[in-house]
């Protein structure tokens, strides 16, 4: 195996993880966390505690 096999298995490999990154990126499911971490430099420190706060009450309960 030579390097110019490596380069072209890594090449579908490297589209295939831009694909899913992506997905994941604009998927239904994460635009509220996403939401969340836009708006944290305009909340006040209590409020990004307590966001902070129940993010990891959700990652635990997941």
């Amino acid at each position: 195996m030579d390097i110019n096999t490596l380069r072209a298995l890594a090449t579908p490999i490297a589209f295939v993880a831009f694909i899913a990154i992506f997905a994941w990126t604009f998927s239904k499911g994460r635009k509220k966390g996403f939401e969340e971490a836009a708006n944290l430099p305009f909340a006040d420190d209590d409020d990004v505690s307590d966001i902070q706060r129940e993010s990891s009450v959700e990652k635990n309960t997941k």
